[in-house]
């Protein structure tokens, strides 16, 4: 799985609404709104490169209300998560 980070500029009075639209795109699996010098992180898992700019040039930069995108690309993972057993904390398994 490759997986891009992309930092991107939006228009302020439409953060909600270009979050909810880039959540909806194939290849982007989590969308972050955050304090700093950009507006939302959007997380894209593909399985090959060439995926990489169909979402990132072909689909992001065109959602209305994106502004600016800076891409990186990670090499490796140091550490690997497990969202739903993140957002499952405190729940009793059925065991």
């Amino acid at each position: 799985m490759i997986t891009a980070i992309v930092l991107i500029d939006c228009a302020t009075d439409s953060i909600p609404e270009v979050a909810e639209n880039l959540a909806n795109l194939p290849g982007v699996s989590e969308v972050y709104s955050v304090a700093g010098h950009v507006d939302l992180i959007a997380m894209v898992r593909v399985r090959e490169f060439e995926q990489i700019a169909e979402i990132i040039a072909g689909s992001i930069s065109k959602v209305p209300g994106v502004v600016k995108t800076q891409s990186h690309i990670a090499f490796r993972a140091y550490s690997q998560h497990d969202l739903e057993e993140a957002f499952a904390i405190g729940l009793a398994s059925a065991d």
